[in-house]
């Protein structure tokens, strides 16, 4: 099994940048691709971006662009880059990794206008 644990989230103006992490243990060696995903209040979860182990990189249409995700296999880490962030970004982000299903906890990212 993989253990996931986000960082990151927090308050931010619109127009402002976060950067959000995802950072990985356990079973480490299996994991493959990962992904961020997002899931505001009454409303279904979404993806946000992926990343596979070779690099490359898949992106919601609401966030290409403005959105970069990004991996640290010595750190075992995933980071996302959220720049130009609108209210319309606030959400609940979560990690996961596609081949155990594991899910982190969730950070809290929340857009002010």
């Amino acid at each position: 099994q993989v253990r996931l644990v986000e960082s990151g989230g927090g308050l931010v103006q619109a127009g402002g940048s976060l950067r959000l992490s995802c950072t990985a243990s356990g079973s480490i060696v299996s994991i493959d691709a990962m992904g961020w995903y997002r899931q505001a209040p009454g409303k279904q979860r979404k993806l946000v971006a992926a990343i596979t182990s070779d690099g490359t990189k898949n992106y919601g249409d609401s966030v290409r662009g403005r959105f970069t995700i990004s991996r640290d296999s010595a750190k075992n880490t995933v980071y996302l880059q959220m720049n130009s962030l609108e209210p319309e970004d606030t959400a609940v982000y979560q990690c996961t990794e596609y081949i155990f299903g594991s899910w982190g906890q969730g950070t809290q990212v929340t857009v002010s206008s």
